[in-house]
């Protein structure tokens, strides 16, 4: 029986291939990720471990809080490093001064790093990290020695177009925002690739007036541990002469925090992509589940002989699935090794958006083998069960009949089932409407119960939407009427295929209409709102210098301009969006009804809606934590939902209370009265013509650079499920391939009564596009559903305006019958090219 089984294998290897296919793709998505995720994690583990010293002095909660080191004034005395350095357990001590607060410029003017990664300052010193290795060596030229000197490293120094002896642009968010120094070395991490990373090192005492202004004090102390002296000992021991406020981590905690904190950002990015995987999976499994029911159904006089032969239910059911094991270990061999070109594909798309990490060598660990193989053979085997148990309970008399029809009471089962997963579904969509917490959790698990449910009341659905395509055929004449009748003859399996593409485009509309509804809420959102001449910000959202805003006021004709600045926080535990401003001032200009004025340095105001979640009135204290400390403010104030500002609006001189230092996230300009935005856009926009980092926009340019961001995010998302809609032309294929073998008999007769060749493709043609449009039309309207549901219940995060791109979905039902033509292709030419004698002779 097994020589039997591998013989069919070889015999139909090319129909097994293409299901193949689909589960070379799913899995080479799953084996990509993985990956590229684990070379990215090689990576990161290599910055961490080359950079951390033995143990590292700094103040308490530096390491744990998610903002830039820039932000936090606490500093470390000269004198208490001296101290540090005269510990037994100490070999030495090492102060830093450390900042995140610089942007390197290219020559050509453009940000070296892109809006990916930043740039990162250090003062220079030959300290060792815990691998006893420096963490920075100067592999040419010297070290900066004095002011105006600097060295970078070797990949940011070529990207730049810099040689040593050049002078270096950078951007600041200080006083001076523009810095322009003589670069005196070249520069290497000790823990190899900087991920794109910048790295800008300085004289102390440079390092010292640049960033903390020229006091002889440093952000962190790294302390070398001596000969037989571990880290803990020394981290004990320098725990004993530290002051409160400061705190001695060993090497080791402070790779591991770090480490989880990336491990968190990995781990989101690893779901993403294995979620669209997953997609790819499930679509895939409709073909191979299709493939098998129709090879199961074209051999089953074979089967049946065997049967007569004395072959058992459970040997004809073990050669399917033996043949679905063959399928699953060779697509997932291929799948791994297409992974590993995935990967690499990965690694240069992050690379674009300044994330490299192309320097590491490709992480393929045992594990995604393992995964890959998991995947692969466990998808196809649970695919094909169903085939091979249908193959195992066909009669071996009705098989010689060529009977093979299901049951009517699989069908019904099957109605029922979907029937039972769609109200399911309804019930958890009307759930999320109904405005419980994490509403589009509901509305996800919802359109998923729904989205199978349909996949298996599609045979039952499909029905009345052949009929009418088959009236779109009326002027094709007869071969119109036999294309519809031949979708129509297997519903089961027309469904199926079409249920692969319905997939795709049911993900794809609702995205689809989720962006268009983002775009045009932001439409609205800024026409109402923005009544401001400018505002000016950073595309990424990092700060900039404050002197900027000094400047413009010293403009002739420019009327109030408003700062605000990002604050670091939490609330409740939670991450919490901080803004500090002049209230009074971004009230009036933006026009907004608030119940305060002005905020004191221990006062806040919240947001209305925000307000009503926490129960907070006016004269409620509200804790907030910070990196400095825990602060109890009085809520001084509400303001009504506004996109101008976040959820919490502290004053300026909270930021002083709480040690950050100044800087300004978002900037917006009105021309003085008399005065029109026209006459002073070009002076404002000279204050930043030779900063990159910061744009001026008016309300039409912030409504293009807002749908541009939407947009590519959507582009990303589109091209991500275009693997699934890859994957359904393959169904397509693979199903009209094997249907037009079926029907082999058939097709020699119509030959043989007249019909011409060209008329036998259009044939297959129509069918093709029929399954096709078929797909499109469940897809899009289900997606239509999904969409506006989800607008509804995103309406509070501020999607407020519903937008049904038309125009889109009347090009994707077209995109489907494209689709559907080039996937009859090679089967419509098969069918055209078969000896009539041969195929009327076929039994």
């Amino acid at each position: 029986m097994l020589r039997v089984t591998l013989r069919n294998l070889l015999a139909r290897k090319v129909r097994l291939l293409m299901s193949a296919f689909a589960i070379v793709l799913g899995v080479a998505f799953v084996a990509g990720t993985l990956i590229f995720t684990d070379t990215m994690s090689k990576s990161f583990d290599g910055i961490v471990e080359g950079s951390t010293p033995d143990v590292t002095v700094r103040p308490e909660g530096t390491g744990s809080w998610d903002q830039a080191p820039s932000a936090d004034t606490r500093t470390i005395p000269a004198s208490l490093v001296t101290e540090l350095g005269e510990l037994s357990g100490a070999e030495r001590a090492d102060g830093s001064v450390q900042s995140q607060s610089l942007t390197l410029v290219g020559s050509d003017g453009k940000l070296v790093t892109g809006f990916g990664p930043p740039t990162l300052s250090f003062s220079y010193d030959s300290a060792p990290a815990m691998t006893g290795e420096p963490a920075v060596v100067i592999a040419e030229g010297r070290e900066p020695t004095a002011d105006g000197e600097v060295a970078i490293d070797g990949t940011s120094a070529e990207k730049g177009g810099y040689e040593i002896g050049d002078t270096v642009t950078l951007v600041s968010t200080g006083d001076q925002p523009r810095l322009e120094v003589e670069l005196v070395g070249l520069a290497e991490f000790g823990g190899g690739s900087m991920a794109g990373a910048s790295l800008v090192l300085f004289d102390v005492a440079y390092a010292q007036e640049l960033f903390l202004d020229g006091k002889d004090v440093f952000n962190q102390v790294s302390l070398t541990t001596a000969d037989d002296v571990t880290q803990q000992e020394l981290a004990y021991e320098a725990e004993q002469i530290l002051p409160d406020g400061l705190e001695a981590i060993t090497g080791d905690a402070a790779a591991a925090q770090t480490e989880d904190l990336i491990g968190e950002i990995l781990g989101f990015l690893t779901t993403i992509l294995l979620v669209f995987a997953s997609i790819a999976i499930i679509v895939g499994t409709f073909l191979i589940v299709n493939t098998f029911s129709i090879l199961v159904a074209q051999r089953s006089r074979e089967l049946a002989l065997l049967r007569a032969l004395g072959a058992s239910r459970r040997q004809v059911s073990r050669s399917v699935l033996i043949e679905a094991l063959v399928v699953g270990l060779v697509g997932a061999t291929v799948g791994v090794l297409l992974g590993i070109g995935l990967a690499q594909g990965l690694t240069a798309l992050f690379k674009s958006f300044g994330l490299d990490v192309s320097e590491t060598p490709l992480v393929i660990a045992p594990r995604t083998w393992i995964v890959g193989y998991v995947v692969g053979v466990l998808v196809t085997l649970v695919a094909a069960y169903l085939p091979a148990r249908r193959a195992s309970r066909v009669a071996p008399v009705a098989a010689m009949r060529d009977d093979v029809a299901l049951p009517e009471s699989s069908m019904r089962l099957r109605m029922l089932f979907g029937a039972i997963l769609v109200v399911i579904g309804a019930g958890l969509l009307w759930l999320g409407l109904s405005g419980v917490d994490n509403g589009a959790w509901y509305v996800g698990g919802g359109a998923f119960s729904i989205l199978i449910g349909v996949s298996l009341m599609s045979p039952l659905l499909s029905h009345p939407v052949l009929i009418a395509i088959g009236g779109l055929y009326r002027p094709f004449g007869l071969v119109g009427r036999m294309a519809t009748q031949n979708s129509l003859r297997n519903p089961r399996r027309t469904a199926a295929t079409a249920s692969a593409l319905m997939i795709g485009l049911t993900l794809v509309t609702t995205m689809s209409i989720l962006g268009s509804s983002v775009n045009k809420s932001v439409d609205v959102g800024v026409k109402k709102e923005f009544t401001t001449d400018f505002i000016l910000t950073n595309p990424v959202g990092a700060p900039f210098s404050t002197s900027i805003a000094d400047q413009i006021r010293e403009i002739d004709g420019v009327g109030d301009v408003v700062e605000s600045q990002f604050v670091p926080a939490r609330v409740d535990g939670a991450f919490a969006a901080v803004t500090a401003t002049d209230p009074a001032l971004l009230f009036d200009m933006f026009e907004l009804d608030a119940t305060v004025d002005s905020l004191g340095p221990d006062e806040v105001a919240v947001r209305e809606d925000k307000a009503d979640d926490l129960g907070l009135v006016v004269g409620d204290t509200l804790e907030v934590e910070t990196q400095s400390g825990d602060y109890e403010l009085t809520v001084a104030g509400t303001y009504p939902e506004t996109n101008v500002t976040s959820e919490y609006l502290t004053s300026f001189d909270f930021v002083d209370t709480i040690k950050l230092t100044r800087e300004d996230t978002f900037v917006a300009v009105n021309a003085a009265g008399g005065t029109s935005g026209a006459d002073i856009e070009e002076p404002v926009r000279d204050v930043v013509a030779d900063i990159p980092t910061v744009v001026v926009q008016t309300q039409d340019e912030f409504i293009d650079s807002q749908r541009d961001q939407i947009n590519g995010i959507l582009m990303l998302i589109n091209a991500l499920l275009g693997l699934a809609i890859v994957i359904a032309a393959l169904g397509i294929v693979n199903t009209l391939a094997l249907s037009v073998i079926e029907r082999t008999r058939e097709v020699g007769l119509l030959r043989a009564v007249g019909m011409s060749r060209r008329q036998l493709r259009r044939m297959v043609r129509l069918e093709a596009v029929a399954i096709a449009v078929l797909g499109a039309v469940l897809g899009i309207a289900m997606g239509l559903v999904f969409g506006t549901v989800l607008q509804r219940v995103l309406d509070d995060e501020g999607i407020t305006e519903l937008s049904i791109p038309v125009g889109t979905l009347i090009a994707y039902v077209i995109i489907a019958a494209v689709v559907g033509v080039l996937a009859a292709v090679f089967p419509a030419l098969r069918a055209s090219r078969l000896n009539v004698l041969r195929a009327i002779s076929t039994e």
